[in-house]
């Protein structure tokens, strides 16, 4: 797939953003983090972590200020098979066929050997190489995006936080009478007669979901036993879109899928929660739980089809150990990352560490996995830039298997 086609199927989640005037979701974007292999539960810095865990937020040092994140951005794709194209190009072999079929004279079929009984049996055979190579096809984007305003405090920490997340999954049902029907025309072109290509019953599914939520953190730390805890809460609304593009495969195309006839939406209320514990200097164990409460939400019906979007409580461990120069961290989830009935789940684990060579400069690395084996595995890395200690610039990039890849950056302001 090249460059320009990747960036077209990463644009079917990205837009669901502007369709859903998207402000956040079941997890989180933060570009320093997901280079350190999507970790951060322990890891994160006050500014950010109320994005992943919100206790961090307690975490602020006496001259921390008031940090505003705007924005972290990010982006993922995998789509090893090029599904998302070849089920929009699979349109044009239909209407090959149907051309060839319109402009044919049935006479001219009695004859196999006659250049119009040549072109029906070339366009069948297309078309029905064409469903072959869709069958079991499945080609997946992300994205998400934070906006965030931490302000410590002594007496209590206190963020403004709204984040979102995009998925997208492009499938497709490949009817095998489909192309038996096919194959039969390729063979004796003259039973195209009797074929109607409106009778072929082959679909094409598009899924997504927009999550987005608006809250307000609260976070405190105690001493307990000799011990620094952080506890912190995020009370937030949360609205959700849904997207349900069922059509007949021969008049698919990804650009419809974020169309209002497919969706519908739904407000409600959930609330994330976190821990943290520093133990000595250098180590710091946390536990965050993000949409505690669960919500069954379903699509719109469309052509007898309906699926329902599952929100359920994510719960994920981290540790990290920290110098000035070093940090490392490792998070694993708990719990198993819900979405969509009809798709399977996932449950992962990353691995991650930053390089502080210079004052205004951070170097990370990371591996993240699904113990699951549904989603792709993947190797992130980026860099931070932090000129004066004001303004801080991350970028992070990831790449993994089954063509999966993304990138992300954030842009974040002390004042």
């Amino acid at each position: 797939m090249n460059k320009k086609d990747k960036f077209s199927l990463m644009g079917v989640a990205v837009s669901f953003f502007v369709a859903g005037q998207a402000g956040a979701a079941n997890g989180w974007s933060e570009a320093r983090n997901d280079a350190m292999g999507g970790t951060g539960v322990a890891s994160a810095n006050y500014g950010s972590g109320v994005l992943i865990n919100p206790a961090l937020l307690a975490k602020a040092k006496p001259d921390d200020d008031i940090t505003l994140i705007v924005p972290s951005i990010g982006a993922q794709i995998s789509d090893k098979d090029d599904l998302r194209n070849k089920i929009d190009d699979i349109s044009d072999d239909v209407n090959n066929y149907r051309r060839v079929l319109r402009t044919m004279n049935p006479v001219d079929l009695l004859n196999p050997n006659s250049a119009a009984s040549r072109q029906v049996s070339v366009a069948a055979g297309d078309l029905a190489d064409q469903l072959s190579s869709l069958k079991g096809k499945t080609a997946n984007a992300k994205a998400g995006a934070g906006l965030a305003i931490s302000i410590p405090n002594d007496v209590l920490d206190v963020a403004f936080v709204t984040k979102a997340s995009a998925r997208a999954r492009v499938s497709s049902y490949i009817d095998q009478g489909d192309i038996n029907l096919l194959r039969g025309v390729e063979a004796v072109p003259l039973s195209a007669i009797g074929v109607n290509p409106q009778d072929l019953k082959s679909q094409g599914y598009g899924r997504a979901a927009i999550v987005s939520d608006y809250g307000v953190a609260i976070a405190r730390q105690f001493d307990l036993g000799g011990v620094p805890v952080s506890l912190g809460v995020t009370p937030k609304l949360q609205q959700t879109w849904l997207y349900n593009y069922t059509v007949s495969i021969y008049n698919f195309s990804s650009d419809d899928i974020n169309s209002s006839r497919y969706r519908n939406d739904d407000t409600g209320f959930n609330v994330d929660a976190g821990v943290a514990a520093d133990f000595g200097d250098n180590w710091t164990v946390g536990l965050s739980g993000q949409n505690l409460f669960s919500r069954d939400i379903d699509t719109k019906e469309v052509a007898g089809v309906r699926d329902t979007y599952q929100i359920r409580p994510l719960v994920t461990a981290g540790v990290a150990w920290h110098t000035d120069l070093v940090t490392l961290s490792a998070d694993g989830d708990l719990t198993e990352t819900k979405g969509f009935k009809s798709e399977d789940t996932s449950q992962y684990v990353g691995v991650g560490a930053e390089v502080r060579p210079l004052d205004w400069l951070a170097v990370r690395a990371g591996y993240r996995a699904d113990v699951k084996n549904n989603d792709s595995n993947v190797f992130t890395g980026g860099v931070g830039f932090a000129p004066f200690n004001r303004v801080h610039v991350d970028l992070m990039g990831l790449y993994g298997e089954d063509q999966t890849w993304g990138a992300g950056a954030q842009l974040s302001v002390t004042f």
